[in-house]
């Protein structure tokens, strides 16, 4: 007996039909060639309560209960279990892929039925990835295919372990199976494909890319960092940049190329002919670009030594214009002048040239006279050197003191003083030379010694020559000298006309109308006078010390 116009028949009288009601779970079932897939339908009804149960692959009966019915093609293949109405199918080919369904019919006249989906895939297997280049610069393109075996693949790119998206840099194609990078330092340099579908998955060996770039910040440093160096010191030049492979480095001084390609130029032992600008250069075969450093400025400098101040002339000649030259051996960056340990300013009379090398006086003063020292100074050293500068002048203020009346039988005593540096003296009486000295003494004085006496002033580096007259008159009788006296021995002369006594008395002396006497006063406890105006006694000390030495050309009188 037929049982489908049966069915048919239950399916117009009974209302219980449950189409799509959940006895099959939602697909697709997903299985690898080969395997065994279970088809569970989720009624719970009892064995006894099931008339038949008939599956179906698309329109076609695979088995049916009613009669134990087994389509010839699945013959070996499927199971129906009758107690859980599940059918198994084994070894399944892709061409098991498609809707499975089911139809039970209850004892009751109750229908069930539902479908599902089976997806059959070929496991992925022999997953290989290819590059059209493996030697790549920044910024370059590469293409990536990734080819596997397999059904239903899905494609996922490796950049070392990091997945790689779709973005601005890389474009994928072909269903994901192709992928073009442009590629930056920044890329690992491996990369790889994950194949999978919904049975299996499997990855590629990595692919190593080479990726260069650069050179980029090259930096040039300098150890140790100093502004200046002394000679004979030991430095060290080291270059880095940013590059791969490792760029090619080329030292440079002054422009011009120097010898050695290492990232570390020493120099030691420097000297002065090692200053300069230093620069290097990195090149990269691969990216074929090149890019220097910033310079670095290395000054090597020589110590001062051997500081000596010079003159045009030994003549500093008040008056004159004169010239101080400060030098030195080595790299000298200035020079410091001082005058008696007070640092010189120029002013209207003074002034600095050449660096401060030259110090230059426009019209010398006596006042210029004295100690000047000049530091010669570099970073790294200094010396310094004095001078003592004599200012010849004069003569000027001649004068002669002494006294211009005196006794016969004393002691004379003419001192001749004068503004002058050098100065030689000579004395004349009455024309005649009689002496060659400052100062003039006789021991005991003689009518003849009474005239006019001519003290000259010669200054043999100026030329000039002064004088003044000083007319004495040696007159009356010899004055006994006070042999218990035992202070100063400076002469006073005055006029005396009352003598005051220890005892508080007083002596008269005659005075004579027409003429005036001098007596000579011998005092223990009273100092002398102070000097008219234009005294020797500002001169003397310079008498008294050796007087400077003109130069040896200039001819003595």
């Amino acid at each position: 007996m037929d049982i489908f116009p049966f069915l048919c028949t239950v399916a117009v009288v009974f209302t219980g039909w449950t189409k799509g009601a959940g006895v099959l779970p939602d697909g697709p079932l997903n299985v690898a060639v080969g395997e065994t897939v279970m088809f569970h339908p989720t009624l719970t009804a009892p064995e006894t309560a099931i008339l038949t149960v008939r599956w179906k692959f698309g329109a076609t009966v695979i088995t049916n209960s009613n009669g134990n019915f087994t389509a010839p093609e699945y013959e070996g293949r499927i199971t129906l279990f009758r107690s859980t109405r599940s059918l198994e199918l084994r070894n399944v080919t892709p061409g098991d892929s498609g809707q499975y369904s089911v139809l039970i019919v209850q004892v009751d006249g109750a229908l069930a039925d539902g479908e599902t989906k089976l997806d059959v895939h070929v496991p992925v297997s022999d997953v290989t990835v290819t590059a059209s280049t493996r030697d790549l610069v920044e910024d370059t393109s590469v293409r990536l295919s990734c080819s596997s075996r397999g059904s239903s693949l899905s494609f996922l790119w490796l950049n070392g372990s990091s997945e790689l998206a779709a973005g601005d840099r890389v474009q994928l194609t072909d269903g994901d199976a192709n992928v073009t990078i442009n590629v930056t330092r920044y890329d690992m340099e491996t990369f790889g494909c994950r194949v999978f579908n919904p049975v299996s998955e499997a990855t590629s060996g990595q692919i190593k890319l080479f990726i260069s770039f650069g050179p980029e910040n090259v930096i040039l440093t300098i150890s140790p960092s100093h502004d200046h160096y002394d000679e004979g010191s030991e430095i060290r030049l080291t270059c880095s940049a940013e590059s791969r492979p490792a760029a090619q480095l080329t030292w440079f001084l002054n422009g011009t190329q120097l010898s050695g390609t290492e990232p570390e130029l020493s120099l030691g032992n420097v000297n002065e002919s090692q200053s300069g600008n230093y620069h290097c250069q990195a090149l990269n075969h691969k990216t074929m670009r090149s890019i220097q450093s910033q310079p670095a400025a290395v000054s090597v400098l020589k110590r001062i030594s051997g500081a000596s101040i010079t003159s045009q002339t030994n003549l500093a000649i008040e008056g004159n214009s004169f010239n101080l030259s400060c030098d030195a051996a080595g790299s000298v960056f200035s020079r410091e002048w001082r005058k008696d340990g007070v640092e010189l300013i120029p002013e209207d009379r003074l002034s600095l040239h050449e660096n401060n090398r030259v110090l230059s006086f426009n019209s010398l003063s006596r006042k210029d006279a004295g100690v000047y020292l000049c530091s010669v100074i570099n970073p790294v050293s200094q010396d310094e050197v004095e001078y003592t500068m004599v200012v010849y002048y004069g003569p000027e203020k001649v004068q002669i003191q002494g006294p211009s009346d005196i006794h016969l039988q004393t002691t004379l005593t003419l001192t001749c003083c004068a503004e002058s540096v050098p100065a030689l003296y000579s004395w004349m009486l009455n024309s005649t030379k009689i002496h060659n000295s400052a100062v003039y003494t006789k021991d005991k004085t003689e009518p003849s010694d009474s005239g006019n006496y001519t003290c000259e002033v010669m200054n043999n580096v100026t030329g000039r020559t002064s004088s003044a007259a000083h007319g004495l008159s040696v007159t009356g009788a010899a004055v006994q000298d006070n042999k218990a006296f035992t202070g100063s021995q400076d002469l006073n002369y005055a006029d005396i006309r009352t003598f005051h006594k220890k005892d508080g008395g007083t002596v008269q002396l005659g005075v004579k109308p027409d003429s005036s006497e001098y007596a000579e006063i011998r005092a223990n406890n009273n100092r002398p006078a102070p000097p008219p105006p234009h005294s020797c006694d500002a001169h003397l000390p310079r008498m008294k010390n050796a007087a400077p030495q003109p130069p040896s050309n200039i001819s003595q009188v």
